[in-house]
């Protein structure tokens, strides 16, 4: 009796077990079924958002491509004209760039105001109207002795450009043309084809001794030939006095 009843309690057993494993199934299909629209909704949500990213990211590069950044420019101005005046000044002598009020969108300071005048200088930051004006000054920028320009980048973006800087020193150290473009580094590999010198034939002593053996050889060969002329006139010339002979 009790192999019995031990053979129908694992047979309950098993049959209870494959019940809850199909139970679960059926139960994961329809949570499969119900999920799957909100997952396919959420994909679409991602790559909106990741269009809506790569937009503002634009818009904000757009925003900031005429802006540079002046670093060393004293700082004692009381009010934007005088800072603009300073500037101005700055570049018609410095840089022999002269910039007209219209040409200037915003200028600032950037950060708070410091108390201690012997501080560094804040930076200032120059919103141009126009592009072409940006790139005259970047172009002459070397030329500016006390202060130094750069371009306004978001933090994110100067990260980027400062991660890289190690890769930039060794892609130049290997002789290629490497360089930052914005946030990406852009190598160009050195084209220049490498002089490969011919080897000169060495002249060794045994050779030079030889040298004028062969020469002498080669003139000794040349005074031992026949020149077919003056064989062509001995032959005439003993053809003329046989038939002279025979005349007579």
């Amino acid at each position: 009796m009790d192999e019995q009843f031990q053979l129908l309690f694992d047979k309950m057993r098993i049959e209870m077990q494959n019940q809850t494993i199909e139970v679960t199934n059926t139960i994961l299909e329809k949570m499969d079924e119900k999920l799957k629209p909100i997952l396919e909704e959420n994909q679409i949500l991602k790559q909106k958002v990741d269009k809506l990213e790569k937009k503002v990211e634009l818009l904000e590069r757009e925003k900031k491509s005429n802006n540079i950044i002046i670093h060393g420019l004293p700082e004692g101005e009381q009010t934007t004209l005088d800072l603009i005046k300073l500037i101005k000044n700055c570049f018609l002598d410095e840089l022999g760039i002269a910039i007209e009020n219209y040409e200037i969108n915003k200028i600032f300071r950037i950060g708070s105001k410091n108390k201690n005048k012997n501080e560094k200088p804040r930076p200032t930051l120059l919103s141009l109207v126009t592009g072409w004006k940006k790139i005259e000054i970047m172009k002459n920028k070397k030329k500016l002795k006390d202060l130094y320009i750069t371009e306004d980048y978001s933090k994110e973006t100067l990260e980027i450009r400062k991660s890289l800087q190690p890769k930039l020193i060794e892609e130049r150290q290997k002789g290629n043309l490497a360089y930052i473009k914005y946030d990406k580094l852009i190598v160009k590999e050195n084209s220049r084809p490498i002089d490969k010198r011919k080897r000169e034939k060495s002249t060794s002593p045994q050779a030079e001794l030889i040298q004028p053996r062969k020469q002498q050889t080669l003139n000794m060969s040349k005074s031992n030939r026949i020149n077919a002329f003056d064989v062509m006139r001995g032959r005439s010339h003993s053809l003329s006095t046989t038939s002279v002979t025979t005349k007579q």
